[in-house]
């Protein structure tokens, strides 16, 4: 705990039997409380890992759901057991547990109710392994999400994010969805509801073990991108209402 702050971490997890046991070893358990894991169905033996690691809470879906209805079973089971600050950490380790010491604090000494860990900020995108056609894309669609949006943040694309409980209480993530766009809805609605977003330098670690999207997807993905942040223009200028934002 921080400041008497119940601190959670949930586990997003497709297929991490190769990662999870590192993951959550470095997770530092002085400050945090519950560790939960939402397996997406997995292919691999990931819930017989958590077991043996003594996670307490899992929780296995009878169906793969996707990377957003995986993250919405996880902020519910959070909220359930009484979380004050819920950090989505990436079970695959592309992101370092070790971060959520800084990250905490500054949400449970109110800096800012968000904070997102970010590849961008220094130079640990590339030295850590981030292929070079997927930095140019995350830096252009940051370029124009940011002109579109109105805001400064250095990516919209991180997964390594942090919340007070009030903001997941404010947003309505139901109508999300449940593929890879939830993230960048699940931004604009944050953005909507006049939360603030802090980011913090984070290294990152590519290789065959990492999640990832092929070229197809990440084009779709793209696309999804522009239109959730056209949306919410539209919306907040009031030229067209979006229950997304509601």
């Amino acid at each position: 705990m921080i400041n008497n702050k119940k601190i959670v971490v949930v586990l997003p997890a497709y297929n991490a039997s190769n990662t999870l046991e590192t993951t959550f070893q470095e997770i530092p358990f002085d400050i945090v409380d519950e560790v939960i894991l939402v397996d997406d169905k997995s292919e691999d033996n990931t819930v017989a890992i958590a077991k043996k690691l003594g996670i307490h809470h899992i929780i296995a879906h009878d169906s793969n759901k996707g990377y957003g209805g995986n993250q919405k079973s996880c902020y519910e089971k959070a909220l359930a057991i009484g979380a004050d600050i819920i950090v989505m950490l990436h079970p695959d380790y592309q992101y370092t547990p070790k971060l959520i010491h800084a990250i905490c604090y500054l949400i449970a000494n109110e800096v800012y109710p968000v904070v997102m860990g970010s590849r961008i900020l220094g130079n640990g995108a590339l030295k850590g392994g981030m292929p070079r056609y997927k930095y140019i894309a995350n830096r252009f669609l940051t370029f124009v999400q940011n002109l579109i949006i109105g805001e400064k943040l250095s990516e919209y694309h991180s997964g390594y994010r942090a919340f007070d409980q009030k903001v997941l209480k404010a947003i309505d993530l139901a109508h999300n969805s449940d593929d890879f766009i939830f993230d960048n809805q699940m931004l604009c609605q944050i953005f909507n509801k006049g939360f603030e977003i802090g980011e913090i330098t984070c290294p990152t670690r590519y290789d065959e073990s990492s999640s990832s999207i092929n070229l197809k997807r990440s084009i779709i993905y793209g696309i999804g991108v522009l239109l959730v942040s056209i949306q919410y223009l539209l919306h907040k200028r009031g030229i067209a209402k979006n229950i997304l934002f509601k």
